[in-house]
């Protein structure tokens, strides 16, 4: 039987640019674990992954991860406190009216209860991570392209007036 996963656990995930971790901060229901991806490839594991875990996130992101974990597809290779900076829920914006070229007309902002119409984005609100449940591939392909919410193409296609 797999590891029943917890916050705090630190799972390893194999990238053609070498190892890169992630750290599950916290869990909404509706939406599973949400994960941290932390920076850095590494050749090995690094000795001490909870220094690691003190540092910035590239993005965050939600994640079926205790399928990913039962099916072996990711395992758990630490378990390091969540970080002060890490333990409140972080504000999300959502995509509203896409068009069929891909282009957001209506951003909005969720909190984890409550979410409420922006329209376009600010600078600031560029940065804020976007609500989305993704797969294992594409979390691979997004860290391994060094995406972030500010260079994710529906937000390049909000911000040009095509």
């Amino acid at each position: 039987m797999a590891k029943r996963i917890r916050p705090g656990d630190v799972i390893e995930i194999p990238t053609s640019r070498g190892l890169c971790y992630a750290h599950y901060s916290l869990k909404k229901n509706q939406w599973g674990a949400l994960l941290r991806i932390l920076p850095g490839f590494f050749a090995q594991r690094p000795k001490n992954i909870c220094a690691l875990v003190k540092e910035k996130e590239k993005f965050v992101t939600f994640f079926p991860l205790q399928a990913a974990v039962n099916r072996k597809i990711f395992e758990v290779v630490e378990f390091c406190e969540v970080p002060e900076s890490a333990r409140d829920f972080p504000l999300f914006r959502a995509a509203g009216y896409v068009d069929r070229d891909g282009k957001v007309h209506d951003w909005w902002l969720w909190d984890g209860e409550r979410e409420w119409r922006i329209g376009t984005l600010t600078s600031e609100q560029l940065k804020l991570p976007i609500r989305s449940v993704i797969n294992d591939t594409l979390l691979i392909e997004e860290i391994e392209g060094d995406w972030t919410p500010e260079t994710d193409p529906r937000t390049l296609r909000s911000m040009t007036n095509k």
